[in-house]
């Protein structure tokens, strides 16, 4: 058996809850070590979430890996709701004062992976086997198995950062996951193409929920609701480009270009917590603790809250011997978490059709109407995109 290597900090995942948790605990002079399951080439190209909120584009630019968002970003200070052909503006600007910033999470993870190399990190690709042991102990365990050699690692602490379906969060001991499947997904083209308006349209319609948005000024990204067990096979770019013109107001419709898909995919819609988010030294940031419906653009900025808080209790308590906030990590991220679980949930519920009957949809129809005349709730919903406090 190899010898045990010691790192004070080991990380499970190296996409960017991983790979910025690293980061982090670099600048701080921790130690660590991040293992992933796939190949780096797999992680920097899969094709994720795309809206910042202020808060994350804050700790990209405090951690000095933020340069290439803040040339290539595009930052918006609002987005369009449009119902049966009627739109409204929410100005996030004006009603917050804040913003939001468009830059892809695999352009993230590549600025993050970058930065790693400049500093020679020790990370692990296509590790198989992980295995995470002795959670209870003076030191946890942390082994895997990386081109065939056997690698153990002594851990003060270990970050799950794997995802949904990684192996950290089955090995805390007595959590309770709430859930909620909905009985649709995101069917998502991506394409070379100029994006139909400056800002993102999130469109509600009898037919479905579509959502307009944009990776740069020349690459473009749109969704339409599709049942939740239809095949991608079954939507060629012709139908997908009919299905997104029938539910967009009619002048929006007017102005869309299209092109031929470079990556067609169909994401399901799920609400899931699990908590605790700890247990002994295993601490859960991002998916591995979380997921929310895509339509509040949440995802990767709850992933960036937990990890903020983590890093900090992290470094209290290797370098200060202050463990007061590691105690209290799963219950300080949980206030956030499920505030925005709420408005992931209602926003959701607003803007897709999810019931079969007339009354929902006016309901639907209510509710647009009740925005489109009060300052005081698209300040709740502006507030609430853009993003809350870390420590609500």
């Amino acid at each position: 058996m190899a010898a045990s290597i010691h790192v004070e900090v080991g990380i499970v995942g190296a996409g960017p809850a991983g790979l910025m948790l690293g980061w982090m605990l670099a600048r701080a002079g921790v130690s660590f070590v991040i293992v992933e399951r796939q190949s780096r080439e797999y992680v920097e190209g899969r094709i994720r979430a795309g809206v910042l909120e202020q808060g994350a584009v804050d700790l990209l630019n405090a951690c000095e890996v933020g340069a290439r968002m803040q040339r290539e970003g595009l930052v918006h200070d609002g987005i369009e709701l449009a119902c049966d052909g009627e739109s409204l503006r929410i100005d996030f600007r004006a009603l917050t004062g804040k913003s939001v910033m468009v830059y892809g999470q695999t352009e993230i993870t590549r600025d993050l992976n970058l930065a790693h190399d400049s500093i020679g990190s020790r990370i692990h690709y296509e590790a198989a086997q992980v295995t995470l042991t002795e959670l209870t102990g003076t030191r946890a365990a942390l082994a895997c198995t990386v081109a065939g050699e056997a690698l153990h690692y002594s851990c003060d602490f270990i970050a799950g950062c794997d995802g949904f379906h990684g192996v950290s969060r089955p090995a805390i001991v007595g959590v309770q996951e709430y859930e909620r499947i909905y009985p649709s997904g995101w069917l998502g083209v991506l394409c070379d193409t100029p994006p139909v308006s400056p800002e993102l349209i999130y469109a509600s319609h009898a037919r479905g929920f579509a959502l307009c948005s944009m990776r740069s000024p020349t690459r473009s990204r749109y969704y339409v609701q599709v049942s939740a067990d239809e095949q991608v096979d079954d939507w060629s770019d012709a139908r997908f480009w009919d299905e997104l013109r029938a539910r967009l107001p009619r002048e929006v419709a007017a102005r869309l270009v299209t092109g031929p898909s470079i990556e067609k995919s169909i994401a399901p819609l799920r609400s899931f917590v699990a908590a605790p988010m700890q247990h002994g030294r295993l601490l859960l940031a991002g998916d591995a603790a979380h997921i929310v419906p895509p339509t509040g653009a949440k995802g990767l900025n709850l992933a960036f809250a937990d990890v903020e808080v983590l890093a900090a209790a992290l470094r209290a308590a290797l370098r200060d011997g202050d463990d007061r906030a590691l105690a209290r990590y799963s219950e300080t991220c949980l206030k956030r978490i499920w505030k925005a679980e709420r408005f992931s949930w209602w926003f959701t519920s607003v803007t897709h059709r999810l019931q079969d009957d007339s009354f929902a949809r006016q309901l639907q129809r209510a509710e647009f109407d009740y925005l489109a005349g009060s300052r005081a709730a698209q300040t709740v919903l502006a507030e609430n995109y853009v993003g809350l406090p870390s420590h609500v």
